[in-house]
């Protein structure tokens, strides 16, 4: 029996990461950053959620990469069973993912002696300890693991296919494509974490053997039938959780445990008053806090907003669970921008753009945590309102329908619902909850682009050889000979394009920028001996190539051709004005809203820009007039405008601004104009500010939550704009009979008279309307105590019937009146009740319902006033005279 007591040296998450990259980095793998959490040309994920996951064009060979081993500790979120998180010690929605990759290289030997060594050597666990398993039929990995490393026989575990349904957990396939074994090593924590069975081992389901390191194997392609054929160029996919692997090296119970997560989580203890580990409840939302504000930190980090749609709904869902919970363990007002400052500062080591992005983090979690105070408020009345329909309609379940609603409209978590309900003897209907969800859900996964089995667009650029890219040459000049590599159609590669043809050409060299960072690709010609194409867009393709899409408008050109390429100077000059505004427009926005602004988009093409912000209100009048005239005091100044080349590290020491959740290479172009704007940006730009000439915003509004947007023009468009502007006030002030300079006196001149006619007509329509009813006090009834006016009149909408009734209701003093009137072949019909009336039970929407099927329509309204329309003049009469009824049912 293996001892309890393991002794072994206690390493930090933080450490146990840097430990794994550098011991691969000495296997000759490059180390790369971890990429966003926002999948790069991937439409098939909403998140990252594996560490293979954006490496997915080099497995592919779509791409080549940077070298042939590369490692990553990768950040992940998955939220397919995140209704457990919280409720288990296990599941998590963000994690990290330790991995090293081989796209051609080395393969099952040196990955698996490599896992072995970095456990046994690097960190010191003990080898009686771990247990290797294998897919059932890799004899090879067998021997590699009981004849080289020396693991005995009866340690390694075989895992075999399902009789029944043929799947293996050791053998990893996803459809059609690449595929193969795996091979993982489990750590024996001991009995202590053990089920207490006697054939408690590998597989078990208890706690006991934890999973730490998965090899896959990739080294069959499969039909997706069950048939393999061995593949020529064979990959490593290591995956393995950096949480995992800390539970192990610091003995914990569980990875809410560990030190990074166990400072987060004693926050949270810390913010309520509560302890973990004495109510089973309160640590269900103590572990769920703990998770979900890491996710969404490190979301928002990445640049994703809440939304109602997509990665962002996913961030909304997270934010307002936690905060739910936050409520449930007593915490008073906002809190998650306190604890996410607890997660930055446990995370920064790995990770130090959380440090740079705190402020935004901050600013966005405040934001949407009152937003949800506000909404729970809303969806507690919601739910109410529904509770008094159920009890009037004597049913006890509330609908799958309205569960729905509150949940996805409402944000008003399903579980909360049905507590609440509970309580007061309801229940929901589950079963039509799920309905509902499942609706949206498919719907969701319809509007997702069908993909590949590794996630990427099938187009006909993916048959092009990876070797082939094309050099950029466009900032120094719009013209160069080149030679043609690829030509295609829109569905297959070709040797020839041919007069009138569609098609992409590909050169080795090209002064074409194509469509990336917000600004739109060039246009202009490509000519060879025998042929003229003529290019409409050009487009950023995987693997460093360049595609110039088009049409031929004379002749044929064809592959191996030379080629000379010609930019559309006056189209790139204007682009280059709008480009170049937009980054005196980001600075000058941070000087005047505050250090949180960021980019969160951009659009520059030959006609405008389009700038969108983090920014949280509309912008006021003053501030935009503020933004605008720092802009254009920055272009009369006529600042240089200079490109350097660097390394990250040595531009972020500048002060350059980097693009929120961009990836970046291993150099970068700096932008400066003087020492006003300074960004990291691969475009294309003026030589001096002067050039912009002007600059004026035409629009600013809203797009997201929390993201602003500004339209903006420059140089001779925004010459163009005041042209038409001039043009609309010469029209307006001949159509006023004016000249420019009087119209505005000459429209409040008008506003004024218009004014009083409309007075004067509403006081006609009144008088009107009375002397069309005459006097109806002597129709007025009693009903239970309660005076009722009903009575219909013609010709008067729904305004006049309005000011009807409330001369009537001064008359009448205390009681219920009830107008209809048939105007313009419809029915209008208003009900008014007075406070006393409602005391003994008089509902004025209710009674509107009751009696507006006679005139063949519906409404509804207020206690004390309610009103509707009909289609049916005929059921006037009737409708009157169903009112006494009505008001009848309802008085006590």
């Amino acid at each position: 029996m293996l001892e309890e007591l393991v002794v072994k040296k206690f390493y930090g998450e933080n450490e146990l990461r840097r430990m794994y990259l550098e011991f691969f980095e000495s296997k000759g793998h490059l180390a790369m950053k971890s990429f966003s959490l926002v999948p790069h040309n991937d439409n098939s994920l909403l998140l990252i959620n594996a560490g293979m996951a954006p490496l997915k064009p080099y497995f592919t060979g779509q791409e080549i990469p940077p070298r042939r081993r590369v490692t990553t500790c990768q950040k992940c979120i998955r939220t397919g069973d995140i209704e457990n998180v919280g409720k288990t010690a296990r599941h998590l929605t963000f994690f990290e993912m330790l991995g090293n990759f081989s796209f051609g290289d080395y393969f099952k030997h040196e990955a698996i002696h490599w896992s072995w060594e970095f456990l046994t050597q690097v960190l010191g666990l003990e080898e009686d300890r771990l247990y290797p398993s294998i897919y059932g039929e890799d004899d090879e990995a067998f021997e590699i693991w009981n004849k080289e490393v020396g693991v005995p026989a009866e340690k390694i575990t075989r895992f075999y296919r399902d009789p029944e349904t043929g799947e293996c957990d050791n053998f990893w396939e996803h459809g059609a494509g690449p595929c193969g074994p795996c091979s993982e090593i489990y750590y024996d924590r001991g009995e202590k974490y053990g089920c207490g069975k006697p054939d408690c081992k590998v597989g078990c389901d208890c706690d006991r053997f934890m999973e730490v390191w998965n090899n896959v194997f990739t080294q069959f392609e499969g039909d997706g039938k069950g048939g393999y054929t061995e593949l020529a160029q064979k990959n490593i996919d290591t995956g393995m959780g950096l949480e995992r692997l800390a539970v192990v090296m610091q003995d914990v119970d569980s990875v809410f445990d560990i030190d990074t997560m166990k400072a987060i989580r004693d926050k949270v203890c810390e913010m309520s008053g509560k302890k973990y580990q004495v109510d089973a409840l309160d640590d269900v939302s103590i572990r769920l806090i703990t998770d979900h504000i890491r996710s969404a930190t490190f979301m928002i980090s990445d640049g994703i907003m809440p939304s109602n749609e997509g990665r962002g709904y996913v961030l909304r869902r997270i934010i307002r669970r936690a905060a739910r919970h936050g409520r449930m363990l007593g915490i008073d007002g906002i809190f998650m921008a306190k604890l996410a400052a607890t997660v930055i500062n446990e995370s920064k080591d790995g990770y130090p753009e959380l440090e740079e992005k705190k402020d935004f983090i901050f600013k966005v979690l405040s934001q949407e945590e009152e937003k949800f105070g506000k909404t729970i408020d809303q969806g507690l009345s919601i739910l109410s309102d529904m509770e008094k329909q159920m009890e009037a309609d004597g049913v006890k379940v509330l609908s799958g329908e309205n569960a729905f609603k509150l949940y996805d409209t409402y944000g008003f978590p399903m579980d909360l619902t049905q507590e609440i309900l509970e309580e007061k003897g309801f229940s929901v209907d589950e079963e039509g909850f799920k309905k509902a969800m499942e609706v949206q859900r498919t719907t969701a996964r319809k509007a997702r682009k069908v993909t590949n089995y590794m996630g990427a667009d099938e187009t006909v650029y993916e048959s092009v050889d990876p070797s082939v890219t094309t050099e950029f040459v466009g900032y120094d000049s719009l013209n160069c000979k080149s030679k043609i590599t690829v030509l295609t159609t829109e569905t297959e590669i070709v040797e020839a394009l041919s007069d009138g043809e569609v098609g992409t050409v590909i050169v080795e060299q090209t002064p074409f920028y194509a469509t990336m960072g917000g600004q739109q690709g060039d246009k202009g010609i490509i000519r060879t001996a025998t042929g003229e194409f003529q290019v409409e867009d050009t487009i950023k393709l995987l693997g460093g190539k360049v595609g110039h899409v088009g049409k031929m408008i004379s002749g044929m050109m064809k592959t191996g051709d030379e080629a000379d390429l010609s930019v559309d100077a006056a189209l790139r000059a204007k682009t280059c004005k709008n480009h170049s505004a937009t980054h005196l427009l980001q600075k000058a926005l941070r000087e005047v809203l505050g250090t949180h602004v960021e980019q969160a988009g951009s659009y520059q093409d030959g006609e405008r820009t389009r700038f969108d912000f983090s920014h949280f209100a509309a912008m006021t009048p003053e501030e935009l007039e503020k933004v605008e005239k720092i802009v254009n005091d920055k272009i009369a100044e006529a600042i240089p405008v200079r490109t350097d080349v660097m390394t990250v590290d040595e531009a972020k020491k500048t002060g350059a601004m980097a693009l929120f959740g961009e990836k970046y290479g291993e150099t970068v172009r700096v932008v400066s104009m003087g020492d006003f704007s300074k960004e990291f940006c691969g475009g294309t730009h003026v030589k001096n500010t002067s050039e912009i000439a002007a600059f004026k915003i035409i629009s600013e509004n809203g797009v997201a939550a929390g993201v602003r947007r500004i339209e903006a023009l420059t140089g001779d468009n925004v010459f163009a704009y005041y042209r038409n502007l001039e043009k609309e006030l010469l029209e307006a002030a001949k159509a006023a009979k004016a000249t420019p300079a009087t119209l505005t006196e000459k429209i409040e001149h008008m506003q004024a008279e218009i004014k009083a006619l409309t007075s004067e007509n509403e006081s006609l329509k009144s008088k009107a309307a009375k002397e069309a009813l005459g006097d109806v006090m002597d129709q007025i009834v009693e009903v239970k105590g309660v005076k009722l006016l009903a009575s219909a009149v013609d010709g008067v909408d729904m305004n006049g019937l309005r000011d009807l009734g409330d001369q009537l209701k001064e008359q009448l003093g205390e009681g219920v009146i009830v107008l209809a009137s048939s105007c313009e072949g419809k029915v209008n019909l208003i009900v008014m009740a007075t406070d006393a009336a409602m005391k003994q039970g008089a509902h004025a929407g209710n009674l509107i319902k009751s009696i507006a099927g006679k005139v063949g329509g519906g409404g509804g309204g207020r206690p004390n006033m309610a009103q509707a329309g009909g289609k049916n003049p005929a059921g006037i009469l009737e409708a009157i005279a169903e009112a006494k009824t009505a008001l009848e049912a309802q008085l006590s």
